[in-house]
């Protein structure tokens, strides 16, 4: 079919497809293949509270920011919003720890 050449051809693509492939990914693929600023700097991240205070401040924060958003978002379609006073006692001590 093909005869000598044609086989010498593959088994040399065969052998010589993955050592080209391996030298072109592993010289140098910290410059070749990465991407400038693709990870946050340690600033720009998010600080994990540890002190128990900090975490009840964080709670506090998180629950007055998720309580403004819906008072918005019920504003936004015409309704009134109804909260329970423990809601609103965190609310005030979100603001009062600030």
């Amino acid at each position: 079919m093909g005869g000598l050449n044609l086989e010498v051809f593959k088994f040399g693509l065969y052998i010589m497809f993955p050592i080209g492939l391996m030298y072109y990914v592993g010289v140098d693929p910290g410059n070749r293949f990465a991407i400038p600023d693709w990870w946050p700097k340690a600033d720009e991240g998010h600080k994990i509270p540890h002190d128990p205070d900090e975490l009840k401040a964080e709670v506090l924060r998180m629950k007055a920011q998720r309580l403004e958003a819906r008072r918005r978002r019920l504003e936004a379609e015409g309704l009134e919003m109804h909260t329970s006073k423990e809601d609103e006692k965190s609310a005030e001590r979100f603001k009062a720890f600030k």
